[in-house]
């Protein structure tokens, strides 16, 4: 099994274990993330997931290149919408997902982190679309995902040069969240989805409906379906809870 999965304290953790291959996908890879996935889809039990890839060098290097070599056109087709429909089951996850990025995250690496909600890299990360490179385009998300995450003009400038950046260039431009030290990088990505957890749930997951649902509309549109979820708010024992605790001076306990 390349692909690990385990559930702590209402965290989950998705680890691509394919270190010698430095983690990159092929068919069977994606086929267990996507089982991984549809597990922890199912459960109630989890507020955040982090995603990661085994050992130092890598997070994920790209699609398994030796696979991909010899596909013709419909075999290629099949083979992007299977990494599209993986990924596509990770960002429509319920709770909020973080990409833990240790190393290279290049092609469909770049790609899945584009799928999670929040990126988090080490200072030795590093992130390109190298596709055209090998005379083929991003084909699990990326054209879409990385034109809406830091602009057309950012871009294309990536997928076109094949460009590889680094840590820092890819907070600047808003391709990640956070850069942290690389000793470091583990713990702040804890941090985080425990920061998380201990929110309302439901209310973390209504902020991500509306905030990735109002996305795809005008903001007149985003105004209206903020302001119905809002009103759901106050259905859940949740909102009763947090605003209790806060009037008496009190953790609330979700």
């Amino acid at each position: 099994m390349a692909v690990e999965c385990v559930v702590e304290n209402g965290i989950a953790k998705i680890i691509i274990d394919r270190p010698k291959a430095l983690n990159a996908l092929n068919s069977e890879v994606l086929q267990e993330l996507k089982k991984a996935i549809a597990e922890i889809q199912t459960r109630t039990d989890i507020r955040v997931l982090l995603i990661q890839g085994g050992g130092e060098k890598s997070f994920v290097a790209g699609a398994d290149i030796a696979q991909m070599s010899d596909l013709n056109p419909l075999e290629g087709s099949e083979f992007g919408r299977l990494g599209q429909e993986v990924f596509s089951s990770l960002s429509e996850l319920p709770f909020p997902t973080i990409a833990v990025i240790q190393g290279f995250a290049l092609g469909g690496g770049c790609e899945i982190a584009l799928a999670c909600d929040i990126r988090i890299a080490s200072e030795k990360a590093k992130f390109g679309q190298p596709e055209v490179g090998l005379g083929i385009i991003p084909g699990f998300g990326g054209t879409q995902r990385l034109a809406r995450l830091v602009g057309p003009g950012q871009a294309k400038k990536l997928i076109y040069s094949a460009d590889i950046i680094s840590a820092a260039q890819a907070l600047a431009i808003g391709l990640v969240e956070q850069v942290v030290a690389p000793e470091q990088l583990n713990e702040a990505a804890l941090k985080l989805a425990q920061m998380i957890a201990a929110k309302s749930p439901n209310a973390v997951r209504l902020a991500k409906i509306a905030i990735n649902q109002g996305l795809e509309g005008s903001l007149e549109e985003g105004m209206r379906l903020e302001a119905s979820i809002f009103g759901l708010c106050f259905a859940s024992p949740e909102q009763k809870e947090g605003m209790t605790a806060f009037l008496e001076k009190r953790p609330a306990k979700f």
